[in-house]
């Protein structure tokens, strides 16, 4: 039997899985433009404005943990990634 109250649950990061979000965004960052040296706190602090903004927006839309998890966080950094945070 499937429990879809856990699709009603609202996504809240904790702060070690926000951590662990800006951690994995800020490897992409850095991925994306090619692992050259010197950046590393740039592509933290960005990452950090990117995943604050996506977990806000996701807070907004009322976007629930079991739909967050499903579509992963390299999709949900596309899906709700921000001009603001270029």
């Amino acid at each position: 039997m499937i429990d879809h109250r856990q699709d009603q649950v609202p996504m809240v990061a904790t702060a070690d899985e926000r951590s662990e979000m800006v951690a994995v965004a800020a490897y992409y960052l850095a991925e994306h433009r090619g692992f050259v040296a010197g950046n590393a706190t740039d592509d933290w602090l960005k990452a950090e404005q990117q995943i604050d903004h996506m977990l806000e927006t996701v807070r907004r839309q009322g976007i629930s943990r079991s739909q967050f998890e499903r579509t992963g966080l390299r999709n949900a950094l596309r899906l709700w990634h921000s001009p603001q945070s270029k």
